[in-house]
C-alpha cells in the first residue's frame, strides 16, 4: 500500500492534491505562495517531484554550527514507510505540518504524507500549534516546546486529546511533562534520531499500557556502543555506513535502550566529569523556569559549571546555591549563575549548547 514511487505519488495540501504532474505549478507557487509555511512546502515539493535523487537537509546546530547535507529521497521514503507502518497510517488521514522545514524532522513529515498518501495541513512554526485547528489531524509531530505550551491551554488540550498519534522529537520529554500526557487518549511517542539518520530510527511510548523508560529500534535497526559508550546505530538501509553518535547510551538485554546525554556535554570540573544533561534533569526537581547549563575555563578547576537561568526565577542567587547544595552531589553545583533574559535555543527547539557557552563566555567575570 506505501506508494514508492516517485512518479505516482499524490499528496494533500490544504485542500488541494499535488503530484509529479503540478511540478512547474509547484515551482510557481514556492516564489508566489503568500503564505510562508505554504511556500516552503511548495518549494520542497518541487524540489521532491524533480528529477534530482537527493534533497538538501540542514541539522539543527544544537551542538555546533548548522551544516547543509544532501541525502538519497530512496532512503528517505524507506525511513517514511517504517513510521507509517509502526503507527497504522492509511491513505485519507490527515497530518499537521507545524515544524520548520529547514530540519529533517518537517521534511519528513511531507515524505510520510506521500509515501501513505496523507493530507497535510501546514501551520506557521509556533509554540501553539493547534491553536486555530479546528479541522480533524490524525498525526501530529511537535517538539516538547510546543507539547507543553499546547497542554496548558485547555482548547488545545482538547484538540490534541482527539488526536490519534502524536511523535515528540528534537528534544527530550522531561518527567513533569510525561505525567502530564499518563490520561491523554492519543498514543504519544518520543523520537530518537538526527538528520544522518533520516529523522528516527526509534520510538518511546509515553502514555498508555505500552510507555516505557526505554528506546525500541524499528526493525532492521541495530545497536552498539562504541569505546566511549556512545550509541552506534546500523541501520543499512538508512546510512551508507554505521554512524557513531555523540549520545552516551545503556543498552538493555530486551533490546530497548537510554540516552544518558552528549559526549561533548561532559563537563571536567576539577577531575570531576559531570554529565550536562544528567545535571539538568537533577535541577528540574528545584527549577520550574526555563534554564541550562554550561561551562567556562577556571584556572583551578579546569572548567566551571554554570548556570543559566531566566531572570524572573523569584528565588535569589544565594538562596538558589544553598538549595543546589543541599540537593546535589558536592562537586556537582553549578559553580556561577547567569541570569539572562531567555535561554538559546536551536530552531528545532533544542537548547543552543554552542550560544550557551557563548553567552557565559561573553558575560567575563560571571556571576
Amino acid at each position: 500500500m506505501w506508494q514508492t514511487e516517485i512518479e505516482r505519488q499524490h499528496v494533500g495540501v490544504e485542500g488541494r492534491r499535488f503530484s509529479a504532474a503540478d511540478l512547474h505549478e509547484l515551482a510557481a507557487l514556492s516564489v508566489e505562495e503568500e503564505d510562508e509555511a505554504l511556500r516552503a512546502v511548495y518549494a520542497f515539493l518541487a524540489e521532491w517531484f524533480s528529477p534530482a535523487s537527493t534533497v538538501e537537509v540542514q541539522t539543527s546546530g544544537s551542538t555546533g554550527v548548522p551544516k547543509r547535507m544532501r541525502v538519497e529521497k530512496e532512503r528517505m521514503m524507506r525511513s517514511a514507510v517504517r513510521t507509517c507502518e509502526f503507527l497504522g497510517l492509511r491513505p485519507g488521514d490527515t497530518a499537521l505540518l507545524c515544524m520548520d522545514l529547514k530540519y529533517i524532522g518537517a521534511k519528513m513529515m511531507v515524505v510520510r504524507a506521500l509515501v501513505a498518501g496523507l493530507h497535510l495541513w501546514v501551520r506557521r512554526p509556533s509554540g501553539h500549534p493547534l491553536a486555530d485547528m479546528e479541522e480533524r489531524v490524525d498525526f501530529l509531530s511537535v517538539v516538547p516546546m510546543q507539547l507543553y505550551n499546547t497542554l496548558g491551554q485547555a482548547d488545545e488540550r482538547e484538540r490534541l486529546a482527539r488526536v490519534r498519534c502524536v511523535i515528540v522529537g528534537g528534544g527530550a520529554v522531561d518527567e513533569a511533562l510525561e505525567r502530564r500526557l499518563e490520561y491523554l487518549p492519543c498514543r504519544v511517542y518520543s523520537t530518537y534520531g538526527m538528520t544522518e539518520t533520516l529523522s528516527h530510527v526509534a520510538l518511546r511510548p509515553l502514555n498508555g499500557p505500552e510507555a516505557s523508560a526505554g528506546y525500541r529500534p524499528f526493525e532492521g535497526v541495530s545497536l552498539s556502543l562504541s569505546a566511549r559508550g556512545t550509541l552506534v546505530i546500523h541501520a543499512p538501509e538508512l546510512c551508507v555506513s554505521d554512524l557513531e553518535t555523540n549520545d552516551v547510551a545503556r543498552l538493555y538485554d530486551d533490546g530497548t535502550f537510554m540516552i544518558v546525554g552528549r559526549a561533548d556535554n561532559v563537563v571536567n570540573s576539577g577531575g570531576v566529569k559531570i554529565q550536562i544533561e544528567e545535571e539538568e534533569h537533577r535541577l528540574k526537581e528545584l527549577i520550574s523556569v526555563p534554564f541550562a547549563l554550561t561551562s567556562v575555563p577556571d584556572r583551578q578547576l579546569g572548567e566551571a559549571l554554570v548556570l543559566l537561568l531566566v531572570r524572573d526565577f523569584p528565588m535569589d542567587d544565594a538562596d538558589l546555591f544553598s538549595a543546589m547544595k543541599a540537593f546535589l552531589p558536592r562537586y556537582h553545583v553549578p559553580r556561577h549563575i547567569l541570569r539572562v533574559e531567555t535561554v538559546p535555543v536551536a530552531g528545532n527547539g533544542k537548547v543552543n549548547r554552542k550560544a550557551c557557552r557563548e553567552l557565559a563566555l561573553g558575560a567575563g567575570a560571571v556571576r
